[in-house]
């Protein structure tokens, strides 16, 4: 029995002895677990119970988040143009300065070059500018694909996090010589000594007039910065399946430079990376040239929309499992004229795609879809990023399936609970005006974004000098719950200041560490009562991870 069956048949009283939830993966292993008394529970008052079942619906999204689904040197010439696009893609008013991205620095030598002196100026440069990443926006989690062809190599290379700086640019201390793999990027960097690299994911589409045919993007553009003399080699990783064939696949790197670009000789390639060696610093990239057919690993991205509305709407996007590509997606749902929040599910495809391979969404139960069936494309040198459009009349949960059409295989699917999205709609206050908005945007554009947060903490008085003060939800504690690990009982006493009876009581009860983060929580709440919010929240939880930090801003950003 689930863990909702189970808190189900609780709530009505029918469990006389101890109970157990568990939460099973798909072959059998018990993921979470949460015991009490039968009696405790039936005696729990009503909110207690609708958390728990808050509990259940977040804990199994936790599941799939965890993998388990539900089911189952050449000089370039100026190209064409690329000018198609699905019937759904997005309509762009966007200027160009709405799409920036980190302008590849220039000195005299290539752009992006640095010399050794410049390196070391900007080294306090980059520190100042240290930032967590904007919870909403920010999309360069590597997604890892499922492969059997592809996870059979393991480089044991040292695996190094990267410090996360402003505009999505990432920097990396290095200490010593070695061989280190970026967990954020999936770059692998070979040094021959000391170094800070500093580094960034850049659009194809800025450069898809110098990508041309027969050549194609092979995997995400980067733009590195550093003393280049440190570097020996970057391996960059690619999108492609080599499984079934490599013999007839000739990999190039594209290094864009300020005489234009060139197609560079790579050392070497396996299932994942694609290795050069570093002659100067600037834009680059993998490319490919194939006789034959092209097998991508693929990636479903979803977000849905934001509105007052009791019906539900989505943006589907089929890609490739390119960072530039779904930092692209990312850019452009941000710069729509609706308001979207990205949906956590899990994205990769169980099965490759190809290009000119037709697919179709399929809803259960069923939804308007528009449209029902595309034709895929790697749309990484495309400015507009097609989408598929899913339109339900009531807020219900449903599941979504993409089919390859000719086989009728299934390449993806995701089942959608209320509990995905109830979070942000819960407290979600539209801006009264969008045109305010953009210039508090352009304010604090060039700021870090503590800057940007600590401007907005000073903006949130009202006219007659009170506070607005929007409460944490249940569901909003849990989702900060699953993010907190392992070290609450030290959160507790040192950030929340509870009392030691308060933890102690916690702890008799033996529960998962995600219920226990809850526990505590939720004693924290009852403590603060009025001052329970987000901001007073992160403000107690500033020394915890960066990633506990992001999600405090993005309840901030929902108000």
């Amino acid at each position: 029995m689930s863990m909702r069956g189970q808190i189900g048949e609780m709530s009505r009283g029918r469990l006389r002895t101890t109970w157990t939830g568990c939460l099973m993966g798909k072959r059998g292993q018990e993921l979470v677990m949460v015991e009490g008394s039968s009696d405790d529970h039936h005696n729990a008052p009503s909110e207690e119970k609708g958390i728990y079942r808050l509990l259940a619906c977040k804990l199994a999204t936790l599941q799939e988040q965890q993998g388990e689904t539900e089911e189952g040197g050449k000089p370039l010439q100026i190209g064409e143009d690329s000018s198609s696009e699905d019937s759904s893609s997005e309509n762009s008013s966007q200027s160009e300065s709405d799409n920036e991205e980190p302008e590849p620095e220039k000195t005299n030598g290539e752009p992006g070059e640095s010399s050794i002196e410049e390196a070391s100026a900007q080294k306090e440069e980059w520190e100042d500018k240290e930032s967590p990443k904007d919870h909403l926006h920010s999309e360069l989690h590597k997604i890892q694909p499922y492969c059997e062809h592809c996870n059979t190599e393991n480089k044991h290379n040292e695996q190094v996090t990267p410090r996360l700086l402003s505009r999505e640019q990432f920097l990396l201390k290095l200490d010593t010589e070695g061989i280190y793999q970026c967990t954020e990027t999936g770059l692998i960097f070979e040094v021959n000594r000391k170094v800070d690299i500093k580094y960034c994911v850049l659009s194809w589409s800025k450069y898809a007039d110098l990508v041309v045919k027969p050549w194609v993007v092979g995997g995400p553009l980067f733009d590195v910065k550093c003393d280049p003399t440190c570097l020996t080699s970057i391996q960059f990783p690619h999108s492609l399946c080599l499984g079934h064939h490599d013999a007839n696949m000739t990999f190039k790197v594209l290094h864009v430079k300020s005489s234009g670009a060139l197609l560079e000789s790579t050392v070497d390639h396996s299932t994942t990376h694609v290795k050069w060696h570093v002659s100067s610093l600037s834009p680059v990239g993998p490319v490919i040239q194939s006789e034959e057919t092209v097998y991508h690993h693929g990636a479903v991205i979803l977000y849905k929309a934001i509105d007052h509305n009791p019906s539900l709407s989505f943006r589907v996007y089929i890609a490739t499992n390119n960072e530039s590509f779904i930092k692209d997606i990312s850019k452009s749902v941000k710069h729509s004229s609706k308001k979207f929040m990205k949906i956590d599910k899990p994205p990769v495809c169980q099965k490759l795609l190809q290009n000119g391979k037709k697919y179709r969404l399929i809803s259960e139960p069923e939804a308007e879809i528009t449209p029902e069936e595309i034709e895929f494309v790697d749309g990484s040198l495309l400015k507009l990023k097609s989408y598929i459009e899913v339109y339900l009349e009531q807020p219900v949960e449903f599941k979504l399936l993409l089919v390859e059409t000719d086989s009728e295989e299934i390449v993806w699917n995701a089942k959608l609970r209320e509990c995905d999205w109830v979070q942000h709609d819960q407290n979600q206050n539209i801006s009264k005006s969008s045109t305010s908005g953009n210039r508090r945007r352009k304010m604090t554009s060039s700021l870090p974004d503590e800057d940007v947060y600590d401007k907005r903490m000073k903006q949130v008085d009202t006219s007659d000098g009170a506070k607005t003060r929007t409460l944490l939800t249940d569901t909003q504690l849990i989702t900060l719950a699953a993010k907190l690990g392992k070290e609450w009982i030290k959160i507790a006493i040192a950030n929340l200041e509870l009392e030691i009876s308060d933890i102690d009581a916690i702890r008799e009860k033996k529960e998962d560490v995600t219920i226990c983060n809850f526990r505590m929580l939720k004693k924290w709440q009852e403590k603060e009562q009025s001052n329970a919010t987000a901001e007073n929240l992160y403000n107690c939880l500033k020394n915890i991870s960066v990633e506990v930090q992001d999600v405090l801003k993005g309840f901030l950003q929902e108000r």
